[in-house]
């Protein structure tokens, strides 16, 4: 409710380590900034890596006073809704508009356009434009990725980043196999068009792909689970002269011995690319063209043409009151929370 210049809001917090809720808070909206907008929010979509990683404590910038992550964490960074109000140096939404945003989990919130802002097309369900953001995530790896002379793509986990990254590959014309221990996500790949999704133990996957690519192997490997222990096992199924996209970001300390590591990479060749999507810009830059806002624009063609395939790996439409069951069912049941919409218009 707006009293004043005061707005009454709903707003996720994460208090501290597996601690999460939902608050009452206020929001002064008197003071917009030039570029800012006042968003009332549609639909919030949950990053199972990000919001997992800082939620559990596996991020140990939580525990660092200051750090951008630190508890008490306003969470979420995808956001669709309507404009209410707009600063006078606003050129990229107008009041009414329906906007993708990486603003937060919460009933309205403030935004600057500085950051991404991007229109979503009016024959765009809004839920599936919030959830589009992981696909965001997922296709900076075909950006940092060279994907000349056809070569065969593995891609490691097949949760929605792994799912949507490989969906990606196929759109640019790569053949793709993913790999998942887990025959729920490979049965939802195949639902999603991906035409290979093999799992079993390290030996197993090895076999099925070599057996798959005709001994090709992976011009290109993809490790979108954030795992460093995953990295290994895909450059053994990397060609030579072929790439390992990080795209998963690695959280968890493994113990090993890098002297395997690099010493594949160097004697096989293999180049090593980071995929961390904010070091792109977030608008396009003079010489070059690729930035958030390209891409996504890419992502919401592929929604609209039926290219990319969302639908499916939305297992729960939830209010926010229900964050709690939320965050503990993504991390505790993954196999059933596949990924998780907040519908704020309930």
């Amino acid at each position: 409710m707006l009293k004043g210049s005061v707005l009454d809001i709903r707003q996720v917090v994460v208090t501290g380590q597996n601690q999460v809720e939902l608050q009452d808070l206020t929001l002064d909206t008197s003071d917009l900034g030039p570029a800012e907008i006042l968003v009332e929010t549609e639909y919030t979509y949950i990053s199972t890596g990000t919001e997992l990683a800082n939620y559990t404590g596996r991020e140990p910038k939580v525990f660092e006073p200051g750090a951008w992550c630190a508890y008490p964490w306003r969470s979420g960074y995808a956001n669709v809704g309507i404009v209410a109000a707009a600063g006078p140096a606003v050129s990229v939404a107008t009041v009414g508009d329906r906007v993708f945003t990486y603003g937060p989990h919460a009933s309205h919130a403030r935004y600057d356009t500085t950051r991404l802002t991007v229109r979503v097309p009016d024959d765009l369900d809004p839920s599936i434009a919030a959830a589009s953001r992981m696909a965001g995530v997922a296709t900076t790896s075909t950006i940092v990725a060279d994907i000349a002379n056809d070569p065969w793509v593995v891609v490691f986990g097949l949760g929605m980043v792994g799912n949507l990254a490989s969906q990606a590959f196929g759109i640019h014309g790569r053949r793709v196999v993913g790999v998942d221990p887990v025959a729920g996500r490979r049965a939802l790949a195949e639902q999603c068009g991906i035409p290979y999704a093999v799992g079993g133990s390290p030996a197993e996957v090895q076999a099925a792909v070599t057996e798959i690519t005709g001994g090709a192997l992976g011009g290109i490997t993809v490790d979108a689970v954030g795992h460093s222990a995953v990295v290994m096992q895909a450059l053994k199924a990397t060609a030579d002269h072929g790439q390992i996209v990080i795209l998963g970001s690695p959280r968890v300390p493994v113990q090993g011995n890098l002297t395997d590591l690099l010493g594949e990479v160097h004697m096989r060749w293999i180049t090593v690319r980071g995929a961390l999507e904010w070091r792109l810009p977030m608008y396009p830059v003079t010489g070059d063209h690729v930035s958030q806002y390209s891409k996504q624009q890419m992502i919401f063609d592929w929604l609209a043409r039926g290219k990319m395939v969302l639908e499916p790996l939305i297992s729960h439409r939830l209010s926010p009151e229900q964050i709690g069951q939320a965050y503990d069912g993504l991390e505790r049941e993954p196999d059933t929370y596949t990924g998780v919409l907040l519908d704020w218009t309930r």
